[in-house]
């Protein structure tokens, strides 16, 4: 009989059969519950990865203020073969705390920058370079980003749980399977099969 000639029965497990067995029933349940968990969870999961996002990238911006910076030394001409996708090169800046210290650190400046010229660079809550705060899109997009990623990985989690759980109910079905065949012996001590 070919393969296409098969009636196929849907959500067998769930009807009354005198072949259905209760491993098969709580097969059923324990499948039906997974998919609603890991549901439930990727949501849940998604939506607390996202808020956590917004929450960094909120106080990295409440943290971080934009100072105005002196250039040390020229900056240098990166190559055709150095440049990068933002076509900054790394240089000497220095720059003057609110408190009236001056500090010095290396900072992305354009290339061919000279000496003394001034450009704006952030700075963290201890004076120390950091990078420029998200702006709206980028904090949505990390935002989506986020959260998708977390909820699709706690869905995995979830289904790969569930997996191992029905792999384990399997094995028992299968063992059980054999001891009633092996209590299937004929009365003269032959197998049946």
């Amino acid at each position: 009989m070919a393969a296409s000639e098969y009636t196929r029965v849907r959500l067998w497990r769930w009807r009354r059969s005198p072949l259905r067995r209760r491993s098969d029933l709580i097969e059923a349940w324990v499948v039906l519950c997974g998919w609603v968990f890991a549901l439930v969870a990727a949501v849940f999961g998604g939506l607390a990865a996202s808020d956590a996002v917004v929450h960094s990238a909120q106080e990295q911006r409440a943290e971080n203020h934009k100072v105005t910076a002196v250039l040390v030394k020229d900056a240098e001409d990166p190559g055709p073969s150095r440049v990068t996708t933002d076509h900054l090169v790394w240089a000497t800046v220095r720059w003057t705390e609110p408190d009236g210290s001056t500090r010095t650190d290396e900072a992305r400046v354009p290339p061919k920058a000279q000496a003394g010229s001034k450009v704006e660079v952030w700075t963290d809550r201890n004076g120390a370079l950091a990078n420029e705060p998200l702006s709206e899109g980028e904090l949505v997009l990390h935002s989506i980003a986020g959260g998708v990623l977390a909820g699709a990985a706690t869905a995995g989690i979830v289904l790969g749980s569930t997996w191992v759980v029905r792999l384990g109910m399997e094995r028992r079905r299968l063992e059980q399977w054999a001891a009633e065949w092996e209590r299937m012996d004929t009365p003269w001590g032959r197998k049946t099969g």
